[in-house]
């Protein structure tokens, strides 16, 4: 597990949906519940220029810089300065210790210093290669990839599962064949960033690299879990990646106040539990989990990238454990907010039907699979 304390200086101000409180919470949770007794927790380095310039621009760095010494005097051409991405102090340095720890655990993972490794405080997709967006100032993600690729990975797969489209990664790669980039989010009619279409399928040199599953608002547990099981499974065996990099944003939890969604805790448990059985199967167990959006940050993002932590430590959490009172203390002195009392939202097991099994054509979940299948599946040479 990469962790740095100073990552929670990542901090957009005190009215800003992106409350570092999220991170902080989470790591005291794996704590109180002795996972970070099972695992090797490391501080990696922040990411240095050359690392940054794998996939942003070095004007982009310079304003960065330059927003981060004097917030006043952001520009906003850059995405910098803005009601989503506000300029703070330190901002550059934060910024690149975050992708740092998400390169750090790809080296670890390519290197095999580690099967698997976790930066709950990455996935920050929507950052451009020139500019900031969506809460995002540096791409740890696709600099991750694009780490491993420099050190000789030949196919990298990225799984996005948070609740808006991994646009910032598709965007990194879309001309890369070795890249293949899968994102299930909720429709672009109804979210930000408005894109994420199946229609997305990428470029000319790299055509069925990017696929997009693009849900209807109200999508609950067995109709996302179905989703993923539709289309991820397939197209991993297919592209048989090196390495498998998944994002898992909280944001898709019917309490997260930013989105439309209506997934419970313990659907994103079991995506989870299916992203580490998945990088056993197609990528040797070589598995990089990152974090990523979520805005319920007492209910439900501690608990989520909890259960991750301990899936990718081969130590799963059970979803009846009581989470202990010290932390629920702790919770409501921070917060003033109360906080949960297991690791569950009573909804586990989750049951969901397999596509194999058929598919109603009325119904807009499976519009939405069929959709994302049609476009890419026969680029692929696969049947959709």
């Amino acid at each position: 597990m990469m962790w740095d304390e100073a990552v929670t200086g990542y901090d957009f101000g005190r009215d800003h949906p992106m409350d570092p409180v999220r991170l902080a919470l989470t790591r005291s949770l794996v704590g109180a519940l002795g996972l970070d007794r099972e695992v090797r927790v490391v501080a990696a380095k922040a990411a240095g220029e050359s690392t940054l310039r794998l996939v942003h621009r070095e004007d982009y760095i310079a304003a960065v810089r330059a927003a981060s010494a004097d917030p006043a005097a952001a520009d906003q051409s850059y995405g910098l300065g803005t009601v989503d991405d506000p300029a703070f102090a330190g901002m550059h340095e934060v910024s690149a210790l975050i992708a740092g720890q998400s390169v750090g655990a790809a080296e670890a993972v390519w290197r095999g210093d580690a099967a698997h490794a976790v930066n709950f405080a990455g996935g920050l997709h929507h950052a451009m290669p020139g500019s900031a967006s969506g809460f995002c100032v540096y791409n740890d993600a696709a600099l991750a990839i694009a780490r491993l690729l420099e050190l000789g990975a030949e196919r990298v797969a990225y799984v996005d599962v948070d609740v808006h489209h991994g646009d910032g990664v598709q965007a990194a790669f879309w001309e890369d064949p070795r890249v293949l980039t899968v994102s299930l989010h909720e429709h672009p009619r109804t979210l930000f960033p408005q894109t994420g279409w199946p229609e997305e399928t990428g470029a000319d040199s790299a055509e069925g690299s990017a696929v997009n599953v693009a849900l209807p608002a109200g999508t609950g547990d067995a109709g996302w879990v179905r989703a993923f099981h539709s289309v991820v499974p397939e197209l991993l065996a297919d592209f048989r990646p090196q390495v498998l990099v998944t994002q898992h944003g909280a944001d898709t939890h019917f309490e997260d106040p930013l989105a439309h969604l209506a997934v419970s805790l313990d659907a994103q448990r079991a995506v989870q539990v299916a992203c580490h059985e998945l990088a056993h199967e197609y990528a040797d167990g070589r598995w990089v989990a990152l974090g990523g959006g979520g805005y319920a940050v007492v209910e439900v993002v501690p608990r989520s990238w909890t259960h991750l932590v301990g899936i990718a430590a081969e130590r799963p959490v059970d979803p009846t454990t009581m989470i202990p009172e010290d932390w629920r203390q702790q919770v409501y002195a921070r917060t003033r907010q109360p906080a949960p009392r297991r690791m569950t939202d009573g909804r586990w097991p989750v049951s969901w039907a397999a596509w194999d099994e058929g598919y109603d054509p009325a119904d807009r979940l499976d519009q939405a699979i069929l959709a994302a299948r049609r476009a890419v599946f026969p680029l692929r040479g696969l049947l959709p």
